[in-house]
C-alpha cells in the first residue's frame, strides 16, 4: 500500500494543494518499508488528485483539502484522510494503528480560510 502525506517540512501541511510536496511510505501491513519525496508539481484545479492517482497512492493524508480533489481521489478509490497534524512520522504511525481517522473537513477557500483542519 502506498501511503501519502502532505507535508511542509517534517509536518503535514495544512492544506493538500499548496503543501511543499507528499511524503509517500510503502507500507506492508503495519510495516514500513520504505519512503520518498514527491515535490508539487504546482496546485491547479484537479492535477494533483490524477497525478497521486497515476503514482498509485491508496491515501492520501493532509490537515486539509477542497471539497473537487476530495471527490476525485473518491471517483479513482483513493481513500482520504483529512483533519491530520502534526509530525510526520507521528501521524503514519498512528494511522497503521487505526488512530488517525478523516474529519471529513473541507476547504472552501484557496486562502486557506474556512475548515482546513487548522
Amino acid at each position: 500500500m502506498k501511503i501519502a502525506i502532505a507535508k511542509d517540512g517534517n509536518m503535514v501541511s495544512g492544506h493538500f494543494g499548496h503543501c511543499e510536496g507528499f511524503e509517500v511510505f510503502n507500507v506492508d501491513g503495519k510495516e514500513i518499508k520504505g519512503r520518498e519525496f514527491l515535490q508539487n508539481p504546482g496546485h491547479k484545479p484537479g492535477f494533483l488528485p490524477r497525478y497521486l492517482g497515476e503514482k498509485g497512492m491508496d491515501v492520501i493524508i493532509a490537515g486539509g483539502m477542497g471539497a473537487t480533489a476530495q471527490e476525485l481521489f473518491a471517483e479513482n478509490g483513493v481513500n482520504v484522510v483529512v483533519g491530520a497534524s502534526g509530525n510526520l512520522e507521528d501521524v503514519i504511525k498512528r494511522y497503521l494503528d487505526g488512530e488517525v481517522k478523516s474529519t471529513g473537513s473541507v476547504c472552501t477557500e484557496h486562502a486557506h480560510e474556512g475548515e482546513c483542519g487548522h
